[in-house]
């Protein structure tokens, strides 16, 4: 059978990113996918050698606007690392908050663009209108909507007052009623069904072999989430890796829905149990040395190595997202699928380009 090469990207109207792929087809079955990246490199990590490491939070929160407040949390936590700094409990539950806030955002935003996917305007819309919530929650506590600037080396910049906390665990009630029905329409749904149930299915043993992480490999029956380590207050809480088993794009849609609910609850726990006392410390000095911080984005695991020799410059920054763990196990799902799933395939690694070029 003749073969035909399709281009698919970097721009199409369901994809969110610029990736490009080219797949090879035999009538409507893709044989071959072939990736072609670097549309939106900005070389973010370079400006580590001339930007003072202070200033270096501003930039790598813009490595990637819908996870912003984990950058510089990562960020920061390796640099405290490297200059064996304490940071106040207050400072820790409040970045859980701010964490997990935009948690809740990325995945709803990723329900509105997959509901979009299928043609189903209504719930995409009906799933942003829920997410314009934690957007007003954001803004109110930190005066930014999406780049919250939050995070500094030491702690936090802003507290969240008692009356506050009052209102954002009101509106979390209503988030969890409203996405509880968004839940039953879109999982119950027969087309959602049809295009989802045992369409590019990941085994456990290939989700972890191919590094992938987050949703993609938590769905595949894996229980690994970095907030496992305990880092910011994941240790005071009651935390428990959310995990599907079928391994197909209906369980990482459902993992991402259980996310949300998880998330509230770790944001009830955290204003619970959040303790008195300073939200940052006063830091000196220079970092000095090398350092791997981890942290759980929404996409996944999000790695950061920090190198410092005692400049106010850093030797060497390098950041690893998690799309780019995500790229592997993507390319072994399209081979053998339908050209009409190739799009679900690809919505279902929620892949941010342009945090994997940075």
């Amino acid at each position: 059978m003749a073969r035909t090469t399709l281009p698919f990207g970097p721009q199409h109207p369901v994809l969110p990113e610029p990736i490009h792929l080219s797949l090879v087809l035999e009538d409507e079955i893709v044989v071959e996918a072939i990736p072609k990246l670097g549309y939106v490199h900005r070389g973010l990590e370079k400006l580590a050698e001339i930007r003072d490491h202070n200033q270096m939070i501003q930039i790598v929160e813009r490595t990637c606007g819908i996870c912003s407040t984990l950058h510089a949390m990562c960020y920061c936590q390796g640099i405290e690392g490297l200059m064996d700094v304490e940071v106040p409990d207050r400072a820790k539950f409040l970045r859980v908050v701010w964490a997990e806030m935009h948690r809740i955002h990325s995945h709803l935003l990723w329900l509105g663009l997959f509901a979009d996917a299928f043609g189903f305007e209504s719930l995409f819309m009906q799933c942003w209108r829920i997410r314009e919530r934690i957007m007003d929650l954001q803004e109110a506590t930190s005066g930014n909507r999406v780049i919250v600037s939050v995070n500094v080396v030491g702690g936090v910049k802003r507290d969240i007052k008692p009356e506050t906390q009052k209102w954002i665990l009101d509106t979390l009630k209503l988030v969890e009623k409203e996405v509880q029905q968004l839940k039953a329409v879109i999982m119950d749904d027969y087309t959602v069904k049809r295009r989802t149930v045992g369409i590019g299915v990941l085994t456990k043993e290939r989700a972890f072999e191919l590094g992938a992480c987050g949703p993609m490999l938590r769905a595949s029956g894996v229980e690994q989430d970095m907030r496992q380590l305990g880092y910011a207050a994941y240790s005071m809480l009651d935390f428990h890796a959310v995990v599907e088993t079928d391994g197909d794009s209906y369980a990482r849609t459902l993992c991402r829905f259980n996310e949300i609910f998880q998330g509230i609850d770790l944001i009830r726990q955290a204003f619970a149990k959040l303790p008195e006392g300073e939200i940052n410390v006063k830091v000196k000095g220079l970092p000095t040395g090398e350092v791997v911080s981890r942290v759980e984005q929404p996409r996944g695991e999000c790695v950061y190595y920090i190198k410092a020799t005692g400049k106010k410059f850093l030797d060497r920054l390098r950041i690893r997202t998690p799309t780019f763990n995500n790229l592997a196990p993507l390319l072994e799902l399209l081979p053998g699928c339908e050209l009409a799933d190739v799009p679900v395939l690809i919505l279902t690694i929620d892949p941010c380009i342009s945090c994997t070029e940075r």
